[in-house]
């Protein structure tokens, strides 16, 4: 071993070990890519997966790493776990996890509304990573999560009370099966001038070629976009939206914030937008939105709609931040404020925020 190596095993002795589950995931590769890029907080890092996975070998860190099998023993002397798995790999999972010893940080939907959970979002209520009694830390939903940076400076200073929401969904919150689908219905049509102009032209010309069974959208992606995001609920709301309603309400800390979200899925590959309607108790100038939105740290204020220059998926896709554009007051409703949001659904949106929480519990462990 090279002396530079001995240095950097010497340097990571006493921090916690932290694995990842789910590591070859589209999450759980991004993940391996940020904990290679942020400040290296960890000891070891154990890759985990199922046993189909186990043995593959991945890189985090410069390093490569054999991909483990996940049972209960993988997690023995582990600190923190970060999941990146389906609801039902994580509601099984997550407790042997915490019964092991380790602080579960999840990224499923399994309990993100349990009332012993917190939901956590490291730049609006980051002291909730504390409050886990049953050793689970919940990740937010992707769409709630890009709004919510910016929804988090706004309510400090002048306190939510109603939010309307449309998010615009990118393929890639369907996971790997709804970025191979978007890819090959564009191959589809990305030739045909004519698709597009009459009704059923697209959807037959999608479905002629790649049937449409295996795709994981209601109606074809390409050259359209899809109001409807997630699985039906009573009403007629689809999870997806009720999953913005309630997750906002327990991550802001208002029980009875209004809301209503409508979710489309548009054809963009990754990177969630939303047009964003919020209410405020208290009278709020775009100036003074304008500024709390600067200040804040995590967000990017692009607004200047005379020279066209506003968030867009293209322009945001791969970075951290959230993006904020489209600022305006709004003409009929007072103590509002209309913007329109930006962020990469599978960084800050789901493997960025969980890194964050996980890095703030590592902070804790370490006393810090």
């Amino acid at each position: 071993m090279s002396s530079a190596s001995d240095a950097t095993t010497q340097a990571r002795q006493g921090r916690p070990t932290l694995a990842v589950v789910g590591a070859t995931g589209a999450v759980g590769t991004v993940m391996l890519g940020i904990l290679s890029q942020r400040q290296d907080v960890w000891g070891e890092i154990r890759l985990v997966a199922s046993a189909r996975s186990a043995g593959t070998r991945l890189r985090v860190r410069g390093e490569e790493v054999v991909v483990r099998e996940l049972t209960a023993e993988v997690f023995d002397g582990v600190d923190v776990a970060m999941f990146d798995v389906p609801d039902e790999v994580s509601a099984q999972w997550a407790p042997v996890a915490a019964a092991r010893g380790a602080v579960v940080v999840d990224n499923s939907g399994a309990f993100r509304m349990d009332a012993d959970v917190p939901l956590v979002v490291p730049e609006v209520n980051p002291a909730q990573v504390r409050n886990r009694p049953r050793g689970i830390i919940s990740n937010p939903n992707c769409t709630t999560l890009t709004m919510m940076d910016a929804l988090g400076a706004l309510h400090r200073g002048w306190g939510l009370t109603e939010l309307v929401v449309a998010s615009y969904q990118a393929a890639s919150g369907a996971g790997q099966p709804g970025v191979d689908r978007l890819y090959d219905e564009l191959a589809v049509v990305g030739g045909d001038r004519t698709l597009g102009q009459r009704s059923g032209d697209v959807r037959r010309a999608v479905e002629d070629k790649l049937g449409s069974a295996s795709s994981p959208f209601p109606a074809p992606l390409a050259l359209n976009v899809v109001p409807w995001a997630g699985s039906l609920r009573d009403g007629g709301w689809s999870s997806e939206e009720l999953k913005v309603r309630d997750e906002s309400r327990k991550i802001l800390g208002i029980p009875d914030l209004k809301v209503s979200a409508t979710c489309v899925r548009v054809p963009v590959v990754t990177t969630h937008s939303l047009a964003v309607h919020a209410t405020f108790q208290r009278r709020i100038t775009v100036d003074q939105a304008r500024q709390a939105l600067m200040d804040a740290p995590s967000v990017v204020l692009v607004d200047d709609p005379a020279n066209g220059d506003f968030p867009t998926p293209a322009d945001v896709v791969g970075a951290d931040p959230t993006f904020v554009g489209r600022l305006r007051q709004a003409l009929d409703f007072p103590n509002t404020v209309e913007l329109f949001v930006c962020g990469d659904n599978l960084r800050k949106g789901a493997a960025l925020n969980t890194a964050q929480i996980a890095e703030l519990v590592a902070a804790e462990l370490s006393g810090r």
